[in-house]
């Protein structure tokens, strides 16, 4: 609550903070000085502060504690008595909050619905048309929108000029404003959807402006600001002129990416990400809370995962994808993905696209690694769109500690957003995937149908890798990868040394152009088996690439879009 003075010094203490009609405690104490509280409790939340004006003048009350419906055209004075604003479209423990203002000695002033509610409740209410000398009008678009309600909350008391303003046109002033709004937000994300129309009819007007009146006159610096903003994402475009993201805490996490960074995390509310999936949204089963990398990572391989059709397993560390395999059989996908690269694979995060039944989950729980055969596959988090009751159950068996999140998938067409020093960055979410585009054969050796599909396959995989990436891919299996490296060709050989001799008619996928082909990436990548490479094209060297190609009997295929991931 916060205050600016009435006949008394006013002290509040909030109630609960989440409970937005909770009575708030509130003790009087005579003074001598002129002075009020205009408490605030809106947006959901009650806060509390209170602060000491004095003025000189009397102090217009706002009305009798009545409820006939005569006209109150001027405001009877009565300097020790307290006026409390109710206007609710969550009427949850509104006969709670009026029975105590009420004790309490203040006079209610109430609207419509509200009002009726208060009645109903047995608790005697001024209803606003007394004091604006005009009914609700315009479906109930206009009921407070009034000098005589919003002088009453925005005068200033301890400005004798203000007092001054509403003595010559008899209007009071008001001590408590309690306000909750339409519920907008709820309303047009429905699971069911609603009509344009409908959504409209959900802005509320009158409660942000009573709130905004009430933040002024308080100093306080709650506001409708969050409401206003999931207003405006009704009619913004993608790309607006000023955006602003709503974003609501969920946790505080032990650290950031380092012991020696705090953090949080934050769920986007804008329109826009409602029921449209990620991990953001993802319900945890099971393990130790998430921390800050661990939503990077998990988010990295669920969007890597989602992308494929086939029966799919992803393992990613460190945001980048060290093994995927597609397979009917999701048993042999998921082996395969660890085998891979399993140094890299242990600690990692294993994500499906399928659900994660009993026998998967027992393939978790006890695989063993590849590189002795022995020790248990270790993994932080699992993630997969559901989960049989008894994989669960098995799941859950494996770690306390394992985290284990279901997700559903992103949606596409998402505005995707990254943070530069004092600034945002903007763009469209990449959701181009092997289907959206041609792959061009330019060489002279077109690539057979099972060539094909691994260069796509590898065109998927290299997407999700940091940029520079080389994907190689044999039989829709990542054989090797190589990521982040400053240029190409030194991704290139971390790739192909993941690979090993399995590189022999496989297929190779890179994230950009080759900027150079002989004695290079091009020429090394054919020199070592490779069957097709697919790339974007572009270089004014692809003339190089081709050439090299045709010498080595390899295909070459251009997609025409790159892949770059920073």
């Amino acid at each position: 609550m916060f205050g600016v003075g009435a006949a008394s010094t006013i002290t509040s203490t909030a109630a609960a903070a989440t409970a937005h009609t909770l009575l708030p405690r509130i003790n009087a104490t005579p003074s001598s000085s002129s002075c009020s509280l205009l408490s605030l409790i809106g947006c959901g939340r009650v806060h509390s502060c209170s602060l000491r004006f004095s003025f000189g003048g009397p102090i217009k009350a706002m009305a009798d504690t009545h409820t006939h419906t005569d006209t109150l055209s001027v405001p009877h004075t009565a300097s020790g008595n307290k006026h409390a604003l109710i206007s609710l479209s969550d009427k949850k423990d509104l006969a709670f909050l009026g029975k105590g203002l009420q004790e309490l000695g203040y006079t209610i002033v109430s609207t419509g619905g509200t009002a009726s509610a208060l009645e109903s409740a047995g608790v005697s209410v001024t209803k606003v048309e007394q004091l604006t000398s005009f009914p609700e009008m315009l479906d109930g678009r206009v009921k407070t929108l009034h000098p005589n309600i919003h002088g009453g909350i925005l005068a200033r008391r301890d400005q004798k000029h203000h007092m001054e303003d509403l003595n010559k046109h008899g209007i009071g002033t008001f001590d408590v404003v309690v306000v909750n709004l339409y519920p907008f937000y709820d309303t047009v994300t429905s699971a069911g959807g609603i009509e344009f129309e409908d959504g409209i009819e959900n802005i509320d007007i009158g409660g942000p402006a009573m709130i905004r009146a009430a933040a002024k006159t308080s100093g306080s610096s709650k506001s409708s600001a969050d409401y206003d903003d999931k207003v405006l994402y009704l009619f913004q475009d993608k790309f607006p002129p000023s955006l602003t993201v709503p974003l609501e805490r969920i946790s505080s996490l032990r650290y950031g990416e380092n012991p020696h960074q705090k953090a949080a995390f934050y769920v986007d509310k804008r329109l826009a990400e409602v029921n449209a999936g990620g991990i953001a949204t993802a319900i945890q089963h099971h393990g130790k809370e998430m921390s800050y990398n661990n939503y990077l990572d998990a988010d990295a391989a669920w969007n890597c995962v989602s992308e494929f059709k086939n029966p799919t397993c992803v393992v990613v560390k460190h945001t980048n994808p060290c093994g995927v395999a597609s397979r009917d059989d999701i048993l042999e996908a998921y082996r395969l993905a660890v085998k891979a690269d399993p140094v890299s694979a242990f600690g990692g995060i294993v994500a499906f696209n399928v659900e994660i039944d009993e026998a998967l989950a027992k393939e978790i729980r006890e695989f063993r690694s590849p590189t002795d055969g022995e020790t248990r596959m270790f993994y932080e988090i699992v993630v997969a769109p559901k989960y049989s009751k008894k994989g669960l159950e098995i799941l859950q068996k494996k770690s306390k500690s394992l985290r284990i999140l279901e997700a559903r998938k992103n949606e596409k067409g998402k505005l995707s957003l990254r943070q530069v020093g004092g600034g945002w960055l903007a763009q469209d979410s990449d959701d181009l995937t092997p289907q959206d585009i041609q792959f061009n054969v330019v060489s002279e050796k077109a690539p057979q149908e099972s060539e094909l599909r691994d260069a796509e396959f590898a065109w998927l995989c290299v997407k999700h890798v940091k940029s520079n990436a080389i994907v190689i891919v044999k039989n829709n299996c990542m054989l090797g990868m190589g990521s982040g490296q400053p240029n190409r060709l030194e991704s290139l050989r971390i790739a192909l040394k993941k690979a090993g001799d399995e590189v022999k008619g496989a297929a190779l996928a890179s994230d950009a152009f080759f900027p150079f082909a002989w004695k290079d990436a091009v020429e090394e990548a054919c020199e070592n088996g490779v069957s097709v490479i697919a790339e974007p094209g572009g270089s004014i060297r692809d003339t190089d690439a081709i050439d090299c190609c045709n010498k080595y009997g390899v295909s070459l295929v251009f997609t025409n879009v790159r892949h770059f991931r920073h």
